[in-house]
């Protein structure tokens, strides 16, 4: 039984829970760890004692009188740090073993308290590593050399990202610092290919995954609203509030900007008639002070219902207690951020997790559906790939070259090729790009060694360094003494116009851009507020599922009858297309000044068919909303249109030419901009497109034309 290989002060605190059994995953977990030496993935739904899964073992088997931190618990969020540290300092209580938080908001005489004596656990995030090896690297083999377990929380939050990649170098880093490996447990509700996952241990042929397939029940339904515009319409407010109103619930809209017009109309809803006035909203652009108000409120009041209108900033593992229901407005990106959502309900032993859909357009109704039945199905996307990942490198190599105060170029060269973030990076790409931050002053030269450049000191010294994605160009707004928030500006932002921001209407001021702050006072005409945020790119499978879904004459339970005709309708309109086969199939409209091609697929091989075209000279225009090409039909388009993967070959220098038209484009690429042009050009191709997909799209589909 699992609960006796459990060291007698872990049984203790079992005891004392008062559970009656330990979850299946905790089951597994315990088991594995405590008799086998491998990493693992704990992959099991949102709520199913995860965090328990991986430390009741861990608790058991460290001895915490050895010296050094034993445990490192890594997290992609501070608010989650914050949130588990006090859960980890009660499983330590009966092992006095010290638990420390290390960010950059973290009490400063515990991590010197830390450093005089290190010990026991340290939560921390990717960041903070980074600061830790570039400012304090006697301190990382101080603390780490005899480092026992990695626990990486949300670790579906890294896969296919930058972040990932910075966090597999450091870990890479930090395993050469140790005296001996340690084992790496990797967590998370979401993970789409395992395989990438156990990437991040440095040893995949020695990491398993423990999959809890325990399905959690949901009830979900879907309402249609229409809407004209960009606005929601007034009956989906007023239907949104009957069904929130008795219950405590997260209204998930695909915008900041959305999340505010939705708390504070339903906080006027609620005035009006006198209901409760908990309506909060909660995202980035809410200051941090008052997101910690609205997680605390939500946890701890057990007598008020409330409604949160939030976006991905409340998809984590935050703690905010009791939620009866989510509600999705229009549909998600991805499937991975429904199941995220999904799981923040029915947390409760037993429970049932309530999600409830408005859409607003067949377009959105039709994606919609399409996401919730891959859900059902157990789809997760998997991460985008990027194996080579010369940005993060140059990141790295600079990283690395000031922690040293300098470094031999070829210790500097082996340090990075051993880096398994970097194993698919050949070793003569490697010099050439050390070369290259030689030649634009990020490194210089010393006989056989480098140090920071001036330029590099100049990068290196900022704060910003530590993190590797771009950040925001980010106003912060002010009520006098009161801070409310942070936006992106923009020039459609002026005096005197009115802005949403932390569930209420303000009126702005001031604004000094120089000092990046909006002044603003509560608002009290009726003026139309300005709006920020939203995006997102979605994957293939997501498409093929709503052509499927519109080939299909399946009637799906969950909808409103409104729902019901909206897709027979939308159904309708595609029966003019002799369509049989989602995967290959796709229609295509004759009209007498153009024609209208759907691609069904994801974003990045939209973006790859969009660039072919322009490579083709053909005048085109995408709508993201039906996924289709309106291509003007002038003289050879056609034939040109089927003839576009003929210039596939020539994306490398129609890119490198675009390049130099506009070297802007590399804004977006936080250390990218370093990079030669000719690796700009490979960054560029491997995160915006995606040509192996695209060729293989675009070789196999079959046009089908409309029957009119």
């Amino acid at each position: 039984m699992s609960y006796d290989l459990l060291s007698e002060p872990i049984r203790k605190y079992v005891r004392d829970q008062r559970w009656e059994q330990l979850r299946p995953i905790q089951t597994a977990a315990i088991t594995a760890i405590l008799s086998t030496k491998n990493n693992y993935i704990l992959a099991s739904r949102t709520a199913s004692g995860k965090t328990e899964a991986a430390f009741l073992p861990i608790l058991s088997q460290v001895d915490f009188n050895q010296p050094g931190v034993q445990v490192l618990y890594i997290s992609p969020l501070i608010a989650l740090i914050n949130d588990q540290f006090g859960r980890v300092e009660d499983l330590c209580k009966n092992l006095q073993v010290d638990v420390t938080k290390w960010h950059g908001e973290a009490n400063r005489a515990l991590k010197e308290r830390l450093l005089k004596r290190p010990s026991g656990i340290v939560l921390i995030t990717p960041e903070s590593i980074e600061a830790m090896f570039v400012n304090k690297p006697y301190h990382v083999s101080q603390l780490f050399s005899n480092l026992q377990f990695v626990v990486i929380d949300e670790i579906h939050s890294f896969l296919g990202t930058d972040r990932g990649i910075q966090l597999k170098s450091l870990l890479s880093r930090l395993q050469h610092v140790n005296c001996s490996s340690f084992r790496t447990i990797g967590l998370s509700a979401t993970i789409g290919d395992y395989q990438e996952a156990k990437k991040f241990t440095g040893n995949e042929n020695g990491t398993k995954v423990l999959l809890d397939r325990t399905a959690k029940s949901v009830k979900a339904s879907f309402k249609y609203f229409e809407a004209s515009g960009s606005d929601l319409p007034l009956d989906l407010f007023k239907d949104l509030y009957l069904q929130t109103k008795d219950s405590n619930a997260l209204i998930f809209p695909n915008s900041r900007g959305l999340a505010e017009e939705i708390a504070v109309k339903l906080k006027k809803i609620s005035d009006r008639v006198k209901g409760h006035p908990n309506y909060f909203s909660h995202h980035s652009s809410v200051d941090k002070e008052v997101r910690e108000y609205v997680e605390y409120f939500a946890k701890n009041n057990k007598r008020e219902h409330f409604s949160i209108s939030c976006t991905s900033t409340l998809e984590l593992g935050i703690d905010i207690g009791a939620v009866d229901q989510v509600v999705q407005i229009d549909s998600t990106f991805s499937v991975s951020s429904l199941i995220q959502r999904v799981g923040r309900s029915g947390r409760k032993e037993g429970a049932e997790s309530i999600l409830q859909f408005y859409t607003t357009s067949p377009w959105e109704l039709l994606r919609s559906l399409a996401c919730w039945v891959l859900y059902q199905e157990g789809f997760i996307e998997p991460p985008a790939a990027n194996d080579k990942p010369y940005d993060l490198l140059l990141h790295q190599a600079l990283s690395i070259t000031k922690g040293h105060s300098g470094i031999s170029i070829a210790d500097l060269s082996s340090e990075l090729k051993r880096n398994f973030a970097f194993e698919s990076i050949e070793q003569t790409e490697i010099t050439e790009l050390l070369g290259h931050l030689i030649k634009i002053d990020l490194l210089e030269k010393i006989r056989d060694e480098v140090i920071v450049g001036v330029t590099g000191e100049e990068i290196v010294n900022d704060r910003d360094f530590y993190s590797v994605f771009q950040k925001e160009e980010n106003f912060k707004v002010v009520n006098g003494a009161n801070r409310i928030g942070e936006i992106p500006f923009s020039p459609q932002i002026n005096v005197d116009q009115n802005l949403l921001l932390a569930a209420r209407i303000w009126k702005i001021r001031t604004i000094d851009e120089k000092a990046k702050k909006i002044e603003v006072i509560p608002a009290s005409d009726g003026k139309k507020p300005v709006f920020f945020g939203g995006g997102g790119a979605t994957h293939p499978r997501i498409w093929e599922k709503m052509l499927e879904i519109l080939i299909s004459k399946e009637d799906f339970e969950v909808l409103s009858k409104v729902c019901r005709e909206e897709l027979r309708q939308l159904r309708q309109e595609f029966e003019i297309f002799d369509l049989t086969d989602y995967q290959v199939d796709r229609p295509l409209i004759r009209y007498p000044m153009h024609f209208q091609f759907f691609s069904f697929t994801g974003t990045k091989i939209n973006n790859t068919i969009k660039l072919l075209m322009d490579m083709a000279a053909i005048n085109c225009q995408f709508s993201n909303l039906d996924s289709s090409f309106e291509i003007e039909n002038s003289k050879g388009a056609v034939t040109q249109f089927a003839e576009l993967t003929k210039h596939i070959a020539q994306i490398d220098n129609y890119l490198l030419q675009l390049l130099e038209d506009n070297p802007s484009l590399m804004e977006a690429y936080k250390w990218g901009k370093y990079l030669p042009v000719k690796y700009q050009v490979a960054l560029i191709k491997n995160t915006r497109y995606d040509v192996d997909q695209t060729k293989r799209l675009l070789s196999n589909i079959k046009i089908i034309t409309s029957r009119l």
